[in-house]
């Protein structure tokens, strides 16, 4: 059945495309390396929020040689500082609907990620980049401040004095720099990034929703509480999540030899 809304997002340069149980949403305006335009951002927003039931699991790719050079500076308007502020606040709805959304994201990244395109990314639970990736934070030799959440979410990847070394010097990080920094969990060679994130996002969709649910909306809102608080809502977390009929089924199979045990990786 088709949905006008993911057909007007798709309009405007995102589409969505599902393979098995996870949506591969794709920003398409490669000839702006995919700048973020406000009707781009509408519709990824509009995306996000409107994923097929059958999505267990979602990646993020850019169409063409980036993920996503940041802002399209032709849009770039005067505004008046309450105009400035709704606009900011648009972006963060749509950058909150990829993180605190219904299933896990993962970033497919590849050439730049730079601005706004790092904010996009960083609002992803798992990155994957490849070796043509390079990430960049020009807004402050640019005469602006990042607007899209990016102030909140990158301070956690790489650490408050990292961006503020990027936006002050306009500090440009290569793939290898940024996966050792945080930025992306995955370095895969040029070319395989989108098939790395369609990988793991499989696996992914085979968890209990639950589960993925609470390391999505759970985990990052403890790590902000103080540890008692914490602690509570672990427990509180924990015990949702194992009573659920699945959970129970699964620790079952494994009590009974019927599941993997882990196993050291190379």
């Amino acid at each position: 059945m088709s949905n006008p809304i993911l057909e007007r997002a798709a309009q405007h340069g995102v589409t969505l495309e599902m393979r098995g149980a996870v949506a591969v949403v794709t920003l398409r305006r490669p000839a702006k390396r995919n700048a973020l335009s406000d009707s781009l951002i509408e519709a990824i927003r509009d995306t996000f929020q409107n994923l097929p039931a059958e999505a267990k699991a979602a990646v993020i790719d850019g169409e063409g040689e980036h993920f996503c050079a940041g802002l399209d500076l032709s849009e770039l308007k005067e505004r008046d500082a309450g105009e400035g502020v709704h606009h900011s606040r648009n972006w963060h709805v749509a950058l909150d609907a990829v993180q605190y959304g219904r299933v896990p994201v993962i970033a497919a990244l590849h050439g730049a990620v730079v601005g706004g395109g790092l904010e996009l990314a960083s609002a992803a639970h798992i990155r994957v980049a490849d070796e043509s990736t390079f990430y960049a934070l020009p807004e402050g030799t640019r005469g602006i401040f990042v607007g899209g959440g990016g102030s909140v979410r990158v301070p956690k990847l790489i650490g408050v004095a990292r961006m503020t070394d990027m936006m002050l010097t306009g500090r440009v990080y290569n793939a290898v720099d940024g996966e050792r920094l945080g930025f992306a969990q995955y370095l895969v060679p040029q070319g395989t990034g989108l098939d790395k994130a369609i990988e793991l996002a499989t696996r992914i969709a085979t968890n209990a929703p639950l589960t993925n649910y609470a390391l999505m909306h759970a985990l990052p809102r403890i790590a902000e509480q103080p540890a008692d608080h914490g602690f509570l809502t672990e427990a509180l977390m924990s015990s949702i999540a194992q009573s659920a009929p699945e959970a129970k089924a699964r620790v079952r199979a494994f009590l009974e030899g019927k599941a993997a045990k882990v196993q050291k990786t190379n």
